[in-house]
């Protein structure tokens, strides 16, 4: 993962940006990229389009329902008598149509042989005439070793012929198979499983520019005289079917004989703008792809479609009034089933799925896609797919560019600018598609590489901020308690004066001899020093629940707080102060370094807790009296001899703890006495010392509040014997001495009061 990786902010949106646009170009390289853009976006670009007017030179005349009906004949083609056909070929040629393609099969005889004759002369003397033919596949099976009986499976694609009589008459014959997909989106204008075999719209293309062929040859010499000198002088005596093999081979020998040539056009002044445009479509059609996306005008009958019986007795309006006569005149012609509605479809299945399939099924016909793909290639508007390396450029870059726009702008802002670039890239899409028939990448970029993006972005930011919470919690954690930290992560830093107020215990420290050691070390040296012995405080604060609240110094101030007034707050602080008194006397162990004594107070009662400043300064802090006595109480030590002092406030119902009472004190500047004792250590790690020196204070202590003086130095001095430098006991055996030789006034009380800090 990218937040896993140590590098700058920028440096991962710019992985992203290039981890989306690469995304783009292996979808885009896959099978499924282009499954997905010619499934979805194809469709979506033609409708958006909407259908557009047809060329008017085009026109197919449909065998359909109302013309069966007029002749009393069945749907089927196959049944209707070819003596018909011959009579339409007849009307179509006195009408002027420039070619007529049958998309019928002749490849049988007729029930009625005159018919076959009759149609036979009707296209020989027409002179147009262009059939489909039927391709079919030869499986043969070769042997490679007789004795092992090994074979080898051959399978060849190749035409079915047509009856000799028919397809000696006609002008040429091609085949026009279509892909057998989901939905048809291309055609082939050369079929490389049946040898390269011209495909219908190329032969009737090659037809429709043979009054050019002598500008074409003419063309041809100037760039390659060689290539001229193969192909017949003049157009009559040209066969079709070998004049384009002949082109097909020169064309793909030669990779840049296509652009020659039309650089050659572009030059020529002989050519009027529609014989220039036809020879770029002859061209085109040459030096192309195998295969070609049909560029489809609209839903089924876009193109003009004339009833076969209308064409037929064009002089009968009887047969549709609102019709008027077609004019077929230097048109071509495409004959063939195609049906006005989807019962008619039902009867005769020769349709196919397309972008523009209408919602009650009815599907465009095969004689009409035929038309389509001719019409395509005479006006050189298929769709013609962006090229690959310029498509994979666009998608990298598209991605980058996604991948910064998330960078630069915070999130909302980079939805809005991200949705804004990729409705410009879309609207692009469209109008390349729209005004050039140039097919862009569209499912790619709007529906994998945005949502990638914006989702890769957002996981990215996210983790950004889930890293910078931890750092900021890591760094806050040194200095606040995690409620805090959470707090101010919560509200990215922000501020609040959430103040409150709560039961909480204070611990003070102080360390002896620190200002001696400031001015005698180096500051460098004081520096290391402090930190290893902050290190030896916090860690047991931290252990039991609480946290460093100050540190000035050589003093710590540490707080465990909660809203409600829990003995298990005081029993952590206990706890902490033990295992602190534990670790300093390790710490003032070590080597060759200088000894901390170490002060400590212990308090508990209600303060108020948060963010204490103004303006541009806060500090997290306990605030309170509870404060400000928890120093006086860690200052007592020094009259004491002692080292941990806690009050009654902390100790009461804490029975796990052994403890030496020491009386009341009234510390500098308090009106009210505070009970304090020395916390010695837990009662099951108590030694036996311990435990009698704490009941033999105890008695002494109970002695001179009780003004039994003699009886309270007897104690102390047994404490002393044993450990002369007690330091409690030497306090109070002075107190003891002093009151003896001046005995109290009537009003004394066992309060002990602290005239300084």
């Amino acid at each position: 993962m990218l937040e896993k990786i140590n590098m700058p902010r920028w440096l991962k949106h710019l992985l992203l940006g290039i981890v989306i646009g690469l995304t783009g170009v292996i979808v885009h390289l896959s099978p499924a990229g282009l499954w997905m853009e010619e499934k979805f976006g194809l469709y979506w670009l033609f409708h958006l389009r909407g259908a557009v007017v047809a060329p008017d030179n085009v026109v197919v005349v449909a065998i359909d329902q109302p013309s069966a009906s007029k002749f009393n004949l069945p749907m089927t083609p196959q049944l209707w008598p070819r003596e018909l056909h011959a009579r339409l070929i007849e009307q179509l040629t006195q009408a002027g149509a420039r070619t007529i393609v049958f998309d019928l099969i002749f490849d049988t005889p007729s029930a009625i042989a005159a018919y076959d004759h009759k149609l036979a002369l009707s296209m020989k003397t027409a002179g147009n005439i262009v059939l489909v033919e039927r391709l079919v596949y030869e499986d043969t099976a070769l042997s490679t070793d007789a004795k092992e009986k090994n074979y080898t499976r051959m399978v060849k694609e190749g035409p079915m012929p047509l009856l000799p009589l028919i397809a000696d008459a006609v002008q040429a014959h091609a085949p026009f198979p279509l892909p057998k997909k989901e939905r048809v989106n291309h055609y082939w204008v050369f079929k490389p499983d049946a040898g390269d075999m011209p495909t219908i719209p190329t032969v009737v293309l090659q037809i429709f520019a043979l009054p050019l062929y002598k500008d074409f040859v003419r063309l041809l010499r100037t760039v390659n005289p060689a290539y001229a000198a193969q192909l017949p002088t003049h157009k009559e005596a040209a066969d079709i079917e070998n004049l384009i093999f002949t082109l097909r081979d020169l064309f793909l020998n030669e990779t840049d004989l296509a652009h020659r040539l039309k650089t050659e056009l572009n030059r020529d002044a002989n050519l009027n703008s529609i014989q220039r445009n036809t020879l770029l479509a002859l061209l085109n059609a040459y030096s192309g792809n195998d295969t070609r996306y049909l560029n489809f005008y609209g839903p089924p009958r876009s193109i003009q479609t004339i009833p076969y019986h209308q064409a037929l007795y064009p002089d009968e309006n009887e047969i549709s009034e609102q019709s008027r006569p077609v004019n077929f005149q230097n048109k071509v012609v495409f004959v063939g089933f195609s049906a006005a509605t989807q019962p008619e479809q039902d009867i005769v299945r020769d349709d196919y799925h397309t972008v523009f399939s209408n919602p009650d099924g009815l599907y465009i016909s095969g004689v009409e896609i035929a038309a389509t793909a001719f019409a395509n290639l005479l006006e050189n508007k298929p769709v013609r797919p962006f090229p690959l390396m310029g498509s994979l450029g666009i998608l990298f870059v598209l991605g980058l560019g996604l991948g910064i726009v998330f960078m630069l702008l915070p999130n909302q802002s980079a939805v809005v600018a991200s949705f804004a670039l990729i409705f410009l890239y879309a609207g692009s899409v469209y109008y390349f598609f729209k005004e050039l028939s140039v097919w862009l990448p569209l499912i790619n970029p709007v529906f994998l590489q945005l949502p990638l993006a914006f989702f890769g972005a957002i996981t990215l930011k996210y983790d950004e901020g889930k890293l910078e919470s931890q750092q900021l919690k890591k760094a806050f954690g040194y200095f606040l308690p995690d409620r805090v930290v959470n707090d101010i992560v919560r509200n990215s830093g922000a501020m609040a004066l959430n103040n409150q107020l709560v039961y909480g215990a204070c611990l003070a420290t102080d360390a002896e001899a620190y200002t001696a050691l400031a001015e005698k070390m180096e500051p460098q040296q004081l520096g290391q020093l402090m930190n290893s012995y902050y290190a030896v405080l916090f860690e047991p604060v931290k252990q039991h629940n609480g946290t460093v609240s100050d540190v000035v110094g050589d003093a710590m101030l540490a707080i465990w707080a909660k809203t409600s007034a829990s003995s298990d707050l005081r029993k952590d602080a206990c706890l902490a102060c033990l295992d602190i008194a534990a670790a300093i006397e390790r710490f003032n162990h070590t080597p060759n370094q200088p000894h901390l004594p170490t002060r400590m107070g212990l308090h508990f009662g209600e303060m108020l807790l948060g963010n204490i400043g103004a303006l541009h300064h806060f500090e997290y802090r306990a605030v309170g009296d509870i404060v400000n006595t928890t120093s006086r109480i860690q200052g007592v030590n020094k009259y004491l001899g002692t080292r941990l002092l806690v009050s009654g406030q902390v100790i009461t119902g804490l029975d796990e703890f052994l403890i030496r009472p020491l009386g009341d004190f009234l510390l500098t500047g308090k009106s009210t006495p505070v009970n304090l004792f020395e916390l010695i250590a837990h009662k099951q790690s108590a030694s036996q010392m311990q435990l009698w020196l704490c009941e033999t204070f105890s008695c002494a202590l109970k002695a001179y509040q009780d003004q039994q003086w003699t009886e309270a130095c007897d104690s102390l001095y047994k404490i002393l014997d044993m450990i002369p430098e007690d330091g409690p006991s030497k306090f109070f055996l002075n107190l003891c001495k002093k009151n003896e030789s001046v005995p109290p006034v009537d009003s004394w009380n066992s309060i002990i009061r602290i005239e300084t800090k």
